[in-house]
């Protein structure tokens, strides 16, 4: 079967063609601009590729309530032109097909337990560190939504004693995302992650919320792994100091093989980049005929 991949993004759409078995056909970016432009590229691509189903991991927040009348829409997006898009309903009509939506980071998380290296994984946590923080949770084979979908990025977290930066969320200034995003690298310090690499402070700093944030979400959803990308966590670097700092949180706590395993239970993302785009394909493959 031939089936439709979108990966929705804020700065590009990657649209895509693969099958059941995970083989991409063809594959197309196109830049995100405003919908009037963006979502006409899209309709065209997909409209003579003879997809079955398609699957769309889109930004968000997103309402995922399938009783909701307005489900399937972006809700109030940083993206103001995207607010209240209707977007699953508008792909679903214009190409007649059945459709499935999630969150990206939710689809980044079906693409690694589908076909990367977390395969056949029942209880698992995605989380994406870069421009923004986000995380899909899989929860005894489901993706977890409730009201909404988690917002692992919006997590509180204490600051670290010698810690005096404001935060760069406009929102929490003490939230996961406000303090350990790309953009809160470079506010704090004055560089990108990329020319700071060899700063070991910034690194120990670093780790220190990404380990209290992931030992936050170990005692609340208890996963089996937790998978780390974006642009931030290709600084391998952190790796280390999180398991250290995650094992010293947790203080033997909790006794699992899993946490006996640490290296192979906080690990980078599998699929070189093509996650996002693999768990947009198993959204269209699981959608509702």
């Amino acid at each position: 079967m031939r089936y439709g991949a979108l990966e929705a993004g804020g700065t590009k759409m990657i649209c895509a063609v693969g099958d059941e078995n995970g083989n991409i056909f063809d594959e197309k970016t196109i830049p995100t601009t405003i919908p009037n432009e963006t979502i006409p590229e899209i309709i065209n691509y997909f409209r003579d590729k003879d997809i079955e189903a398609l699957g769309i991991a889109c930004f968000g927040p997103l309402d995922l309530d399938k009783s909701s009348p307005t489900y399937g829409n972006i809700l109030k997006t940083p993206k103001l032109a995207w607010t209240d898009l209707e977007i699953y309903s508008v792909l679903k009509d214009e190409l007649g097909v059945p459709a499935n939506i999630d969150t990206d980071v939710a689809g980044s998380l079906l693409g690694e337990v589908t076909w990367g290296g977390s395969q056949g994984l029942k209880n698992a946590v995605y989380i994406t560190i870069g421009t923004g923080i986000g995380g899909g949770i899989l929860s005894n084979g489901e993706i977890l939504h409730g009201m909404l979908h988690p917002e692992l990025g919006h997590m509180i977290l204490a600051r670290h004693e010698s810690d005096t930066f404001d935060g760069v969320c406009p929102f929490h200034r003490n939230c996961f995302e406000g303090l350990a995003s790309g953009p809160s690298i470079e506010a704090r310090w004055g560089k990108s992650a990329d020319e700071l690499t060899d700063n070991e402070k910034v690194w120990e700093l670093e780790s220190f919320y990404i380990a209290q944030a992931l030992s936050n979400i170990i005692l609340t959803v208890c996963p089996e792994r937790i998978i780390l990308g974006g642009g931030v966590m290709n600084q391998e670097q952190l790796f280390p100091l999180i398991r250290d700092k995650v094992v010293s949180n947790l203080n033997y706590y909790i006794s699992s093989n899993e946490l006996a395993d640490i290296d192979s239970y906080i690990v980078p993302a599998s699929l070189k980049g093509k996650q996002g785009i693999m768990g947009a394909l198993k959204l269209a493959m699981d959608a509702e005929m």
